[in-house]
């Protein structure tokens, strides 16, 4: 406890930062964070000690946990990052292994469908684990932790004996497991192997196990994705999503031209990744604000009775152009074996699969170009972003509070007298 004279430093450990998953896309991300650094004051410079990730948003999430320094240092190396990255670094892109991969598919069909050696996947993603130990200081995330610039940190997979949405968290002690229908979560200490179970795309990644069991993609079975951030004490809450249909401008609106066929291969599997990466993220941002709505018409007295129930602030960026289409013009990019993967499935403008190869399309064309529109739609929210970043006064006393151990009940009856006197 500081002395009668000193107050003790007031952290804000109820803003959450929350990243969904989408691949490729979640190079968008980076530009979104990019601006956001630059708006953060100096007053502020870790304006994010709750931070949660899924998929390829979690990479995102432990860099920026992991970090050593500011905000704004983890969000140039996070840029960097991005900006360095093509497919090879992610998963393997050649005839052997892209043929290899096939063969051992179509020979599971004689062995239950399971594999001898690895999982099943299509592709090898081996590379993007050499590149998580190389570039993620897992070992940083308790000192951040000790040192109050981190709360929590928070990963989800989905777990394949289960069917449930595990999110795996480290943070301070106070912090408890938590239950809900399909979903839960679970103390532990970071790793790689948490890492890569939550980008595990079904299908294209081989799937990780830890512990007794095998899990996948975070996005898959993720009903609730602005959950974690609340059970780890998130009062506000930062939203930066990959997909450009949230706007009602948007609605009824054709992304790129209906192919004249029947969906292809890559269109259908299209669709069942943004399903995965999209519209859960979508649909629990719509019950969040309806929730917040119900609660703001409900007068101050009654708001004890319907607790655990609590407002929640939340701030929400996404794309204003269609990823989809800016997919379509960069597929020439891609390495000979998975331009012919793509076309051969559909994956492509003319074959309506574009969104498929949007989650794919590890390269700087694509990469840059989407850094770039995730800092311009931010800059176009400044206004709105700079007063998210300002710790609200109310937030501030509720902390002064809680570090000196004063009552609420207590401070109103004190202020009370006080207008009495």
């Amino acid at each position: 406890m500081s002395s009668n004279n000193e107050l003790p430093k007031l952290t804000h450990q109820s803003s959450a930062l929350v990243l969904s998953g989408g691949g490729a896309r979640a190079a968008y991300q980076a530009g979104v964070l990019k601006a956001l650094a630059e708006l953060t004051p100096d007053s502020n410079p870790n304006p994010f000690p709750i931070i949660c990730g899924t998929s390829a948003g979690a990479v995102n999430a432990l860099l920026l946990a992991s970090h050593p320094g500011t905000f704004r240092e983890a969000v140039d190396r996070l840029c960097d990052l991005w900006l360095e990255l093509t497919v090879d670094r992610i998963y393997r892109s050649g005839w052997t292994s892209l043929l290899g991969n096939m063969f051992t598919i179509t020979r599971s069909l004689f062995t239950q469908g399971v594999a001898r050696q690895r999982p099943l996947a299509l592709l090898d993603n081996s590379p993007l684990r050499e590149l998580v130990n190389e570039v993620i200081p897992f070992r940083n995330i308790p000192r951040n932790i000790e040192e109050g610039r981190l709360r929590a940190v928070s990963v989800n997979a989905m777990s394949y004996s289960e069917g449930e949405s595990v999110s795996f968290f480290q943070g301070v002690e106070e912090l408890r497991e938590w239950r809900r229908f399909r979903r839960y979560g679970v103390r532990t200490e970071l790793d790689a192997d948490h890492l890569m179970a939550s980008a595990a795309i079904p299908a294209l990644f081989s799937t990780v196990r830890i512990g007794d069991d095998y899990y996948g993609d975070g996005a898959v079975r993720q009903l609730a994705p602005i959950s974690p951030a609340l059970h780890l004490g998130a009062r506000r809450v930062f939203v930066v999503g990959v997909s450009d249909n949230r706007s009602p401008v948007h609605w009824g609106k054709r992304r790129i031209k209906t192919p004249r066929h029947s969906p292809s291969i890559a269109q259908v599997a299209g669709q069942l990744f943004n399903a995965a990466f999209i519209d859960s993220l979508e649909g629990d941002l719509e019950h969040l604000e309806r929730v917040n709505l119900l609660l703001d018409s409900v007068s101050g007295d009654k708001l004890e009775g319907l607790a655990p129930l609590r407002s929640v602030e939340t701030a929400v960026i996404e794309p204003s152009q269609s990823l989809d289409r800016l997919a379509g013009r960069k597929v020439r990019h891609l390495p000979p074996a998975l331009r012919w993967l793509f076309r051969s499935t559909g994956a492509t403008t003319s074959g309506g699969g574009a969104s498929a190869a949007s989650y794919l399309l590890f390269e700087k064309p694509f990469l840059g170009e989407l850094i770039e529109l995730g800092y311009q739609d931010a800059m176009w929210e400044q206004d709105k972003l700079r007063e998210f970043l300002q710790p609200h006064a109310a937030e501030v006393e509720t902390e002064r509070r809680n570090l000196f151990g004063i009552k609420v009940k207590n401070v109103t009856e004190a202020a009370n007298g006080n207008s009495q006197s």
